[in-house]
Order: C-alpha cells, then structure tokens, then sequence
C-alpha cells in the first residue's frame, strides 16, 4: 500500500540549542510524505516527493495542518485508567488507596483485553504511536497488553510488573513466578510484530532483595531488553527504600548492585537526586524519565530538567504522562506542564525542545530513533497531524502568530486530543477510525 501525504513537516535532527536553532531541525512549508508498506519511503517539498510516487498513489491532503512524527510516551500504567483524577494527599496513600485494589482486577482476562482497547483508543485518540507501559503482576495484563499492540500494529514497550512484597496478596509473586513469568511474556511476546518487552520490577520498595536477585538474572540473560522502575519520586518514598536496603549508598545504588542501571535503564521520575546519584545515572547512561502531571499532582517535586541536562555529566531525560498518577493522556499537556516546572525553578523550556522530547528526544531515550521519532526515510510511518486553530480559542489566537516556533508552543499550551487532526499508525489512519 502507498501513501501520499502532504502537509508542513516538522521532524528533528537533534536537540535544539535555542529558538534560533534552525539547524536542529528540518521544515517543510509544502511537504510531501510518500509512505510504502508502513515505512516513509521519500520526505521532502512536495513537488519532489510526487515525482517518485506513482501515478495512481493514493494521496491525502492535509493542509495547512503539521505532519510530526508519532508523539512517545516514555511511561505509563497500563492498568490505572480507572485510578486517574483519584484524590490522595500523596504518592504512597495513593498507591495503597487506589492503585493497588484496581490492579488486583487485571487477574481478569475479560478485564484486562476490555481495557486494553480502551488504553490505544486514548493513545492514538492524542497522537501517540508508541509507549512505554507498566502491566500489572498478573501475566494476564501483559498478554491483554500485547495482543492489542499487535492488533493495531503499534510499536510498543511493556512489562509485566515484579512485585512480592508491600503490597496487597493479590499483586504479589514471588521471586520465581516473577522470573518464570517475565520469561514467558519475553517468549511470548517480544519482537513479535513491533512489541518490546522490558523487565519490570515496579520500585525497590515492592520487591525482596531475593527478587531483585531474580531481576538481575533477567537483565543478565536478555542484555538487550529494557529496564523500567521507579526512582526517587517522593522524599517519604525514598526514606522507606533506605531502610529497606540499609547496605546501599542510596537510592540510585540499589539498583546498580543488581545490574540494573545501564543505556536501557529507563528511571521513572528521579526527582530528588544527589549529585553523586546524578553522576551514577550519567556514567551509566540511564534514563530519567520526567513525569510532570504526575508529579504535580501528587505534590512530589519540581523534576530539575535543565539541571540535569547541562551538567558536566548530563543525565540522558524522556518525558512521558504516567498515567494514572499523571493527569492527562496528552504528550502536549504534558509538555505545557513540564514547561510550567521549569518556570517555577527559574529556567526555560523553549518549544522547539518540547516537540525534541516528544519525538525525536523521546525515541533516542529508548534507542528506538533509527525505527521511529523522525520523518526519515526507512523509518516507520508513525505519524500525528496537528491543527493548531482546533478550537474557537486557538484560532483566534492563531490569527496573531507569526513563527513556527509560537504556533507550537499554541499548541502546547492549548492544544489537547481535538488538536490532534488524524493518527497514523505504520503508515494507516488510525484516529478517524475510532468507534
């Protein structure tokens, strides 16, 4: 199958060093995308790009519309779409309150696949194409979670949760189920259409040192697959890992004992580093990932982004929703938020660097940017196309922006699902297909 699509593209080459950075990126005011078989095949001005494409080329005009790549959420719970907007004074009371009893429902085949459909509606509903999600402990949820990724050909990461202790009875494995069933989901699943599976042992809290041994045993067998946890989210959180693991040096150590800090390392949150868990996270080339409608919500800390970009040992950073905790689905919610954060620590987050993270910077963090993030030719046909006079609103506002650089950050402040004008998925429409 063929497509033709034009628009103005948006796709990044690099981190952008400031507003005036046009090398960073490539633009296109009339642009063509030919996609073949899922995978962009040409991108450039649009009179080039249809001399390549045959004649009969099914074609798809969406001026004067942006056509980016597919936004990446580079963390999430699959399970908690039912815990979002739940009232708690803090991450721990929400945890015990609310996440732990609706979690214990994905034991439920039934449950888990009829929630799944709900989750990739919500995805491509707001323009994601990837994402990066926690299961819950059951296998049930892994397979529910999988199966509807292969079903809508998505390009997505995922884990079953290890967790065997501080936590309800029925949340909890053990050290061998864990490993036994992580290895099962790991047959079952990964590289199986575009799924990824990555080892997931929730946090340190929920997890003996004897899983954590089975964890580092995983990582051991399956070099290449990535690592997802939580990291220093919360100053009472991180008191009750310390006694837990008195022999660590902090927080950031105990998972470095056990093989667990490496380039696919990816550490939800890390708010509260020192500098020596900061240099630790650098030389290992881990992953922050930042979270900031979650963070907010739950009242756990301002993620210093700039800080730690800059260092003399920068720590490599994704952005991503952490739904449910995070409260909203929108990668450009998400972004107006961690911009907000960045105001309130006296720094700045300039547009342009929130569109990077969203894709590019996103898909690089995952050591994915070779498959997606980008509007290179060979890579997949993942795409958002974004209306930034969506609403009454914003088209009005639109009426006095000049730059590119102001129209995307309308949409980032403005913009949220009604913004988002279609969704491809391997090079298919797959918002306007939505029941």
């Amino acid at each position: 199958m063929t497509t033709l699509l034009r628009g103005r593209l948006l796709s990044f080459k690099r981190a952008p060093q400031s507003l005036d950075d046009t090398d960073s990126y490539t633009y296109e005011s009339d642009g063509g995308l030919l996609i073949e078989n899922g995978i962009i095949a040409a991108a450039g001005p649009y009179a080039e790009v249809k001399v390549k494409a045959s004649v009969d080329v099914a074609e798809v005009d969406h001026r004067p519309h942006l056509i980016l790549p597919g936004f990446i959420d580079m963390h999430l719970h699959f399970p908690q779409m039912q815990v979002i907007a739940s009232y708690a004074a803090n991450l721990l009371e929400w945890l015990n309150t609310y996440t732990f009893p609706e979690e214990c429902r994905f034991v439920e085949s039934a449950h888990a696949e009829r929630i799944a459909t709900h989750f990739y509606d919500e995805l491509i509903r707001h323009g994601t194409t990837t994402a990066v999600a926690y299961c819950s402990v059951h296998k049930t949820s892994a397979d529910a979670f999988f199966a509807e990724a292969m079903r809508r050909d998505m390009r997505m990461v995922g884990g079953k949760v290890m967790m065997d202790r501080n936590a309800p009875q029925g949340l909890l494995d053990t050290p061998e189920m864990g490993y036994d069933e992580t290895r099962q989901v790991i047959a079952d699943w990964h590289g199986k259409g575009r799924n990824h599976v990555a080892i997931t042992p929730r946090f340190a809290i929920t997890s003996t040192p004897e899983q954590m041994e089975a964890t580092a045993a995983l990582a051991r067998e399956f070099p290449d697959l990535h690592i997802q946890t939580h990291l220093s989210e919360n100053h009472d959180e991180i008191k009750f890992t310390g006694e837990l693991y008195p022999d660590a040096i902090d927080y950031t150590d105990i998972y470095a004992r056990y093989g667990l800090l490496g380039p696919k390392s990816l550490l939800g949150h890390a708010i509260h580093l020192s500098e020596r868990e900061a240099d630790a996270m650098s030389e290992a080339g881990a992953v922050a990932v930042h979270c900031p409608t979650s963070n907010l919500f739950l009242g756990s800390g301002l993620f210093p982004l700039k800080a730690l970009a800059r260092r003399e040992k920068p720590v490599r950073i994704g952005v991503a929703t952490d739904i449910g905790g995070g409260s909203s689905y929108s990668m450009l919610r998400t972004m107006d938020e961690a911009y907000k954060i960045q105001q309130l620590l006296g720094e700045r987050l300039n547009p342009l660097e929130s569109y990077y993270y969203m894709t590019l910077g996103n898909a690089e963090a995952l050591s994915l940017a070779d498959k997606i993030g980008t509007l290179e030719p060979g890579t997949d046909a993942d795409l958002t196309i974004l209306n930034a006079a969506a609403t009454p609103a914003m088209a009005l506002k639109m009426e006095v922006v000049k730059t590119l650089p102001e129209e995307l950050f309308l949409l980032q402040t403005m913009g949220d699902d009604r913004a988002i004008v279609e969704t491809y998925v391997a090079g298919k429409a797959a918002k306007s297909v939505l029941n």
